[in-house]
């Protein structure tokens, strides 16, 4: 009877598995692609309303109330904001935040809003402090004593 010679069929089993794993990540990554709003990450995540409106150079309103705060970063960074409060504050609240931003009006505003500002041209860049090279907030009065307010603050 002739010697077997020591076969290395883990070896043939690792080659053969390469290719495997390969098909199966590539699957798995088109799949993720195809039924994901964020296939390369970044979707937005819960933050702090103190944090969303300090990155774009604000405090958040004394009486603020519903708060709801996300930021979304990958290539820029994007803070967004809302948040109810009465409506007899929020003008004051604006000029006080923004004390050297444009008055609030309704030029360039969402279609709905009924008042904003909006800091996002180099003529109007946001507060000295803000980190965000943009910032909009938008102002939708839900009665005579309430208003929904919309901010956002975001990197170009």
């Amino acid at each position: 009877m002739a010697a077997r010679g020591r076969t290395r069929w883990w070896l043939l089993a690792a080659i053969l598995a390469v290719p495997a794993l390969v098909l199966v990540w590539v699957v798995v990554t088109v799949v993720r692609a195809a039924t994901s709003d964020y296939p390369l990450g970044g979707a937005p995540e819960k933050v702090s309303c103190a944090q969303a409106l300090e990155f774009g150079g604000g405090k958040l309103p004394e009486k603020a109330y519903d708060t709801r705060c996300t930021v979304q970063s990958w290539m820029d960074t994007t803070y967004d904001a809302e948040f109810r409060m009465p409506r007899t504050d929020v003008r004051a609240w604006l000029s006080e935040t923004y004390p050297n931003g444009p008055k609030p009006g309704t030029d360039q505003c969402d279609p709905g809003a009924d008042l904003c500002v909006n800091m996002e041209s180099p003529e109007i860049p946001p507060p000295p402090g803000a980190y965000a090279d943009a910032v909009t907030v938008n102002v939708t009065y839900e009665g005579p004593d309430r208003a929904l307010v919309r901010f956002s603050a975001f990197t170009e």
